[in-house]
């Protein structure tokens, strides 16, 4: 959708009531200096006259252009005070829908979102701005134009010529803005791009910070950080130049204007056809008739600016929709409370077979602009924390699969699955063998090149939108946790439930540590969760899935923080609550531990991206290779682990009492 439509539908949706009150409230501030240049003619006239003139008028005329100004100062507060609601309203309506399709929208979100959260979020707040400032700029055109009409009338009723030779620089430069609207927009999308690199990288240099540190990587890394910002202020100076270029030629058009008029006035003066005041309204006018050019000088610079941000806005939203979507329709609270959050949406067809047949996933490269083609690995767990309040809860962070087998592997191909209605099944294999792609596929989370998955028989067109809580919840291999309560992060927006917080918490053998915080469920998390060590963070994630009761658990490689006996007890509870009817009957598990292996009804090996194996576990270890290989490693790893562990209990000091 090109600008000038869209800015359209933008001031009807985000309130056109609103806009036109607001647009009527300013048009006094632009139209107002037309009775300040009539009091200005006639003072100066009076003074000029060669007569006697009483001192009563003149003071009633500085009165007036007083007057004129302090109304003017008035009406401009008013005028702002009142249209900054529909400012937030349209701005907050933009950013509304994109967060709305990337939770919500069919397709996987992995598709569209950029390299990093950064570059989302220069978008959401530089290219909202950007929208949000053409249409805004709408209000003073209107008022400019009152001004000029009205002005250009005055004027021309005066001197024909004068007023000609005023007005012909200015169309001159409205020419010349025109021209150079191609490379104001090539210069805009420069800046902007690099601007969202620069805040991509300081958003990765706080999330990775441990890890700079730990390799001794500052130098380096603050190297990369000033060269990407150098490369940002030379095209946000070059941007900058190019519209304050055009800012300086409006500001010479008044100079030549103001000049033209006194060469033109000298000689009409002395014959009497031009008077003092004559020229001083002229003069005054000539100011304030540039805010017609200026303005539209303005305009026609930022429709490319703005043709630029509806390409990068558009570019988060689904396949199947268009810039039209930027600009739906919605509601925003400014003086009163938003209604309470809706029940999650019930569903009439309870688990009993989920299918998958011929699932494939191939990973391609990213584009230069950072939009992943089909899964590159901030997108995708980008994705996942999107798919939390819509989808399926989830909670990767930017990092990527702590197993490597995520998004820049060899992908899944031909992955056939069947898991039924109180089952336990496990997906195992090797690092980088594509167990975290095929359940992400499998959730919508990325998007599949092949194959079909069928919830009771019935297919399932996007799974991104049917596989969401309470039919399945997700917890992901390295979750995300934002920086508030406990509880809050548990909740993500449902309503509170002490009984159902409390059964999830001891589900997830978190009750205990909960127990012992200073506020407990009020515990502000910090950032990342990072007041929790790696295990607590692991198990809020299976209290957050879990809290949603969902038909279908979905686990990723929950246990890689977690000790040998903190993940027994993990899945005895879980186990037991399935039994008993009070946890999720269904689950499906990522990991190679043996806690979980035991335990399950179904184990499926991947082997670069393919399946290499299929039944229970002691089947596979008669039958399997690839599955005795990863049983045997593990055993050595676990029994490193208990080495170590008893190792360190040896040596501690006994403690008192």
């Amino acid at each position: 959708m090109r600008p000038v439509p869209f800015v359209l539908r933008l001031t009807a949706i985000a309130g056109l009531r609103r806009y036109v009150v607001g647009g009527l409230l300013w048009a006094p501030v632009s139209v107002l200096p037309l009775a300040g240049g009539l009091a200005l003619q006639r003072l100066f006239d009076l003074i000029g006259a060669h007569r006697g003139v009483a001192l009563t008028e003149p003071l009633w005329l500085c009165a007036a252009l007083v007057g004129v100004e302090v109304v003017r100062g008035l009406v401009m507060v008013v005028a702002w005070v009142y249209g900054t609601y529909w400012w937030d309203a349209a701005a907050t309506l933009l950013r509304a829908n994109v967060l709305r399709s990337l939770l919500t929208a069919r397709g996987a979100a992995a598709r569209r979102l950029p390299h990093s959260s950064g570059e989302a979020m220069a978008r959401l707040r530089d290219d909202v701005g950007d929208l949000v400032q053409l249409t805004d700029d709408i209000v003073p055109l209107a008022g400019a134009t009152l001004f000029s009409c009205a002005a250009l009338v005055i004027m021309a009723a005066i001197d024909p010529l004068i007023t000609l030779v005023l007005v012909v620089p200015m169309i001159v430069l409205g020419v010349l803005t025109r021209t150079l609207r191609g490379l104001i927009q090539r210069l805009h999308r420069r800046a902007r791009t690099l601007g969202a690199a620069v805040t991509a990288s300081i958003g990765d240099i706080f999330a990775g910070v441990l890890a700079i540190k730990t390799a001794g990587a500052e130098e380096a890394v603050l190297e990369r950080l000033r060269a990407r910002n150098r490369a940002r202020r030379d095209a946000a100076v070059a941007d900058r130049l190019a519209t304050d270029t055009l800012d300086t030629a409006l500001g010479a058009t008044v100079e030549i204007s103001v000049g033209l008029v006194l060469l033109l006035a000298a000689p009409a003066m002395r014959r009497g056809e031009f008077t003092v005041g004559d020229l001083a309204l002229f003069t005054s006018y000539a100011g304030w008739l540039t805010a017609l050019p200026r303005t539209i000088g303005s305009l026609l610079s930022r429709l490319p600016q703005a043709a630029v941000a509806i390409e990068r806005l558009g570019r988060l939203l689904a396949p199947h929709e268009d810039a039209r979507d930027l600009a739906r329709a919605g509601e925003v609270w400014f003086g009163r409370e938003p209604p309470a959050t809706a029940p999650l949406p019930g569903h009439q067809d309870p688990l009993r077979v989920l299918a998958v047949r011929g699932l494939s996933v191939r990973h391609r490269p990213v584009h230069r602009d950072g939009a992943a083609t089909s899964a590159d690995t901030s997108s995708a767990t980008s994705a996942d924390t999107a798919a939390g309040a819509g989808a399926a809860v989830g909670d990767g962070l930017a990092d990527g699969d702590g197993d490597g087998d995520g998004f820049l592997g060899r992908g899944v191909y031909e992955i056939d699955l069947r898991v039924e209605r109180g089952s336990f099944t496990v997906i195992t294999g090797a690092v980088g063998s594509g167990k975290t792609t095929l359940v992400r596929a499998l959730l919508g989370l990325v998007p599949a090149d092949a194959g079909t998955i069928t919830w009771n028989g019935r297919r399932v067109e996007d799974p991104g939108t049917f596989l969401v809580p309470g039919r399945a919840a997700y917890a992901a291999q390295v979750p995300r946790l934002l920086s508030e309560s406990l509880e809050e992060n548990l909740l993500l927006g449902l309503p509170a439930d002490g009984d159902r917080i409390a059964a999830a918490l001891w589900l997830a053998a978190l009750d205990q540590d909960v127990s012992g915080m200073p506020d407990g469920l009020r515990t502000v998390m910090g950032p990342r969760g990072v007041r929790l060590s790696g295990g607590q963070v692991q198990r809020a994630t299976a209290a957050r899935a879990l809290v949603r009761s969902p038909d279908l658990l979905v686990v990723d490689d929950l246990s890689s923080a977690l000790d040998a006996e903190t993940e027994r007890a993990l899945w005895d509870r879980v186990a037991a609550a399935a039994r008993d009817g009070d946890g999720p009957g269904t689950l499906l598990v990522v990991s190679h531990r043996r806690a979980a292996l035991e335990r399950a009804d179904q184990v499926v090996v991947l082997d670069r991206g393919r399946v290499a194996g299929r039944g229970t576990l002691a089947g596979l270890l008669a039958s399997c290779p690839e599955m005795r290989r990863l049983w045997h490693g593990e055993l050595l790893a676990e029994a490193g682990e208990q080495a170590r562990t008893h190792s360190g209990s040896a040596s501690a000091p006994p403690v008192a009492g």
